[in-house]
């Protein structure tokens, strides 16, 4: 892989992203701060980045053509997703373009099967899996661990597409027909899921966030709660689990480590290549946010420190029920929350925001950033019915 010179002696290296969805747009407002020039190849002119961007292409993020045109005006090529082809990736490092994940990494990171695959290799948790073909590897999987199974793409899935619970095989039936790539796993009765965030330079020099709580309701993130409820030792075997497999796969920039608590053990479910919506919440509660961690970390940078900046930090996505947004007003008149939003067309289910919440206690700060999403998404309720809650409910 080339590499950059960061002298204080010539120009900032130019930053290049692949897409143009709202971690583009968060890594170009931490780009902003640290006078980082960014170019965006984005999909469409009304993408949450290119809306707001000075340098952007227009075109397909899978298409040589387009890529070829971003490395031209970048020095370092990153991403805000993961669904580049590797090969047109291995074709750009071999011209010389710097990319960062690189296109080895994103050949593990990238697909779940891989992923399992490597993981499973190296001696580190994982659930139990196999890679589904026919309907017979799925009999043969649920003799051994029981119905209900968990059925998941290899590619491209996220916010509970891609990913199917299924109580016989013939329910697969028309995945296996699509020719997908698939897995399958068991459906585990799981006690919390956790996520840790790694930045990581060329070098190997890296630091871990500390671990937060992910929210799912029906495959979908909606809150992230940090610190993680969990004991010290788990939360520092976390840690470390993550650090080893950003070191296994070679990471550059941020690594996102999915978990599954299950029995009180850890098990390591996804890796996200890229910033990760478990992340948002350190644009306020952390140090340094993991999007100017992912940038320092392209770029061969010193990382910033990760520390919490709060005892306890909350994060809840925006998930409109419908199509339209209420006014931005009434969510800002709840005190002591940071709005974001993305630019995108609301529309059910879609995540076109978030909002952060931090002070000292985790109930008040959930209460508190969900009363101010509940202002953007529907009719003002009554906040006090929002009540005590629990970590992890």
């Amino acid at each position: 892989m080339s590499s950059l010179t960061t002298s204080t002696s010539e120009r900032t290296p130019t930053v290049g992203i692949v897409g143009g969805g709202q971690l583009a747009l968060m890594t170009y407002q931490a780009a902003l701060s640290l006078d980082v020039p960014v170019v965006v190849l984005a999909a469409r002119a009304d993408d949450p980045v290119a809306r707001v961007a000075t340098s952007v292409l227009i075109g397909d993020p899978g298409a040589a053509e387009a890529l070829g045109a971003l490395a031209e005006r970048c020095d370092v090529v990153t991403f805000d997703h993961e669904l580049v082809p590797p090969a047109l990736l291995e074709e750009l490092e071999a011209a010389g373009t710097v990319v960062r994940p690189s296109a080895a990494t994103l050949r593990v990171a990238a697909d779940k099967l891989a992923q399992r695959r490597a993981l499973e290799a190296a001696g580190l948790p994982v659930p139990a899996f196999v890679e589904v073909t026919r309907a017979a590897d799925l009999d043969a999987f649920g003799a051994r661990h029981g119905w209900p199974l968990v059925l998941k793409a290899a590619r491209g899935g996220y916010d509970g597409r891609g990913i199917w619970i299924i109580d016989a095989a013939v329910e697969a039936a028309p995945h296996l027909e699509a020719g997908l790539p698939l897995l399958v796993e068991p459906h585990l009765p799981l006690e919390r899921e956790l996520a840790v965030l790694v930045a990581r330079r060329p070098g190997g020099a890296s630091v871990a966030y500390p671990v937060v709580e992910t929210v799912q309701v029906d495959g979908i993130c909606h809150e992230v709660l940090a610190p993680a409820a969990v004991s010290a030792d788990l939360a520092a075997e976390a840690q470390q689990l993550a650090i080893a497999i950003a070191d296994l796969v070679d990471a550059v920039g941020i690594l996102a480590v999915e978990l599954f608590v299950v029995d009180g053990r850890l098990s390591v479910n996804e890796l996200a290549p890229r910033p990760h919506n478990s992340g948002h919440l350190t644009i306020e509660g952390c140090a340094t946010s993991q999007f100017e961690n992912h940038l320092r970390a392209v770029l061969d940078l010193p990382l910033g420190a990760t520390d919490l900046r709060a005892e306890a930090v909350a994060m809840v996505n925006v998930l409109p029920s419908g199509t339209a947004l209420r006014p931005l007003a009434e969510a800002l008149a709840c005190d002591g929350s940071h709005v974001h939003l993305y630019g995108k067309q609301a529309r059910p289910g879609r995540k076109v925001g978030h909002v952060t919440a931090t002070g000292s206690d985790m109930d008040e700060v959930r209460a508190r950033a969900r009363a101010a999403t509940r202002r953007l998404v529907a009719p003002v309720a009554d906040d006090a019915g929002l009540g005590r809650v629990e970590v992890g409910s």
